[in-house]
């Protein structure tokens, strides 16, 4: 990442993800209209990358069907310019076919992709939790102890291959070091070209801690396997650890992700009505350390995006 680039912060909103469930916070957007309006607001409030789940608006269960995301994607492409970034991690518990139903229908500019299978879980939070608003919430939470977050390297390849014959790029979510090298195995084979934008992300049961000196390793290691010029780093805390880290990350040269895919908390004991309160925070923390907000269009530059009218949503 060079010096030029850096003074602009790429802002990734995470609107909805598949992790948290309707009991833990009635703020979630669930339905696609919910996704639809809490995802605008939050391009509005600043946010250049908007990273999209679908659920079942009956329940609020994950949801690959390709339906559900016809539902939200093209309204959020027609009243924001934000980049639209589809998962292709969907849940733990969907099929590698469900996880690309929709991106390969929808082509997007750009997808997540996890870059090493792991143990994935927030099973403690369940003995926290004694009233379920749904009856596959406690089952699905407490399930995920005994479950593995499958992304083999053939997995991985396949991916990159189905989805970068239509120039879809990918936002590399790293739980661990060794995701960083699992992504430089790729990079050698030839199957990945930079720039690349890198997630790296701290505070999951399974993968890194939340302490601020795991950001200098996985900085210092990205900048020894691909030269600092070659990516963009980007910082992800689940939970509480949300803007504390992403302060202290973007204070060394990162981008920064928030979300109610990754914390349902503003501040200690307060829940974010919505995800565009999250955006509007740490924008505030951002601008107070003289950082510039990158628009959609400069995190396009920054990432060699094919754009927007080259998806077909």
């Amino acid at each position: 990442m060079s010096e030029s680039k850096n003074r602009k912060v790429i802002v990734t909103c995470a609107v909805t993800g598949s992790v948290h469930t309707p009991t833990m916070s009635e703020f979630l957007p669930l339905t696609p209209d919910q996704i639809t309006e809490q995802s605008i607001e939050a391009a509005e409030a600043g946010a250049a990358i908007l990273h999209l789940h679908a659920r079942d608006p009956r329940d609020g269960r994950p949801s690959p069907d390709p339906e559900l995301f016809h539902q939200f994607v093209p309204r959020i492409a027609a009243a924001t310019d934000a980049v639209i970034n589809i998962t292709t991690g969907g849940s733990t518990r969907m099929t590698l076919e469900e996880r690309l139903a929709y991106p390969l229908i929808a082509k997007p500019e750009m997808c997540s992709l996890n870059m090493g299978s792991m143990n994935f879980s927030i099973h403690p939070v369940a003995r926290k939790i004694h009233e379920w608003k749904y009856e596959w919430e406690k089952p699905y939470v407490e399930g995920m102890e005994d479950l593995i977050f499958r992304n083999t390297f053939k997995d991985i390849k396949h991916i990159l291959q189905q989805l970068g014959e239509h120039g879809t790029r990918f936002e590399f979510e790293c739980y661990d070091v060794g995701h960083l090298y699992n992504l430089a195995h790729f990079v050698d084979e030839g199957g990945v070209k930079p720039p690349f934008f890198i997630q790296s992300i701290y505070g999951i049961l399974g993968g890194m801690g939340p302490d601020p000196e795991n950001l200098s390793v996985m900085r210092g290691i990205a900048d020894r396997l691909f030269g600092r010029d070659a990516y963009e780093f980007s910082i992800l805390g689940a939970g509480r650890h949300q803007m504390p880290l992403l302060t202290v990350g973007a204070i060394m040269g990162g981008h920064v992700r928030v979300g109610l895919e990754d914390s349902i908390f503003l501040e200690k004991g307060t829940k974010a009505r919505s995800n565009a309160e999250q955006v509007r925070k740490i924008r505030r923390i951002l601008e107070e350390l003289s950082f510039e907000i990158a628009t959609p269009a400069e995190a396009r530059e920054m990432l060699g995006l094919k754009g927007a009218s080259k998806t077909a949503f």
